[in-house]
């Protein structure tokens, strides 16, 4: 069923401290940051700055710097960016689960197109957000990403400071 975890999410303050700890002092390839406007999955607007951390297994940590989100890191206020992502190895077996998930009455959102993976979301009766992903990525899509990270951060850091006291 469930093939790997695809990635684990987090809230975190500042996506540049969070580089600096999880890249600089742990050790962790940063893979990606993915500044957005919206959220895909609810077509909402919510700016944020999506980062990513590579495992040595190919699978991800990463943390969602929201824009007008000032509380602590601890339970999210937008439920969307904590959240457990786990790969499935292929978009009929996600549609199998699916519709097994609706037909128990649990709703799912999904297939939701996010380039580097396509993903279904739900929630546990403890009310976790959980994603289903199949992976649609190459290595060269994340070449990219990681050239693109440091210009994306400082985009992000200069939109923080425009915006944040």
């Amino acid at each position: 069923m469930f093939k790997r975890l695809h990635h684990v999410a987090y809230r975190c303050l500042d996506a540049e401290q969070t580089r600096a700890f999880y890249a600089d002092l742990l050790g962790l390839k940063f893979a990606a940051a993915l500044v957005q406007d919206y959220v895909p999955s609810l077509a909402q607007a919510e700016p944020h700055n999506h980062i990513f951390f590579e495992m040595a297994d190919g699978s991800f940590i990463a943390f969602f710097d929201i824009l007008h989100d000032h509380g602590p890191a601890g339970p999210p206020s937008p439920d969307w960016a904590q959240h457990l992502a786990l790969e499935m190895e292929s978009h009929e077996a996600a549609e199998a689960l699916s519709a097994r998930l609706r037909a128990a009455g649990v709703e799912v959102i999904g297939p939701v197109s996010h380039g580097m993976c396509d993903s279904w979301y739900f929630y546990d009766p403890n009310g976790h957000r959980l994603e289903m992903a199949v992976r649609t990525d190459s290595t060269e899509m994340w070449r990219g990403f990681a050239d693109l990270a440091p210009v994306q951060m400082d985009k992000w850091s200069a939109l923080k400071e425009r915006v944040r006291p």
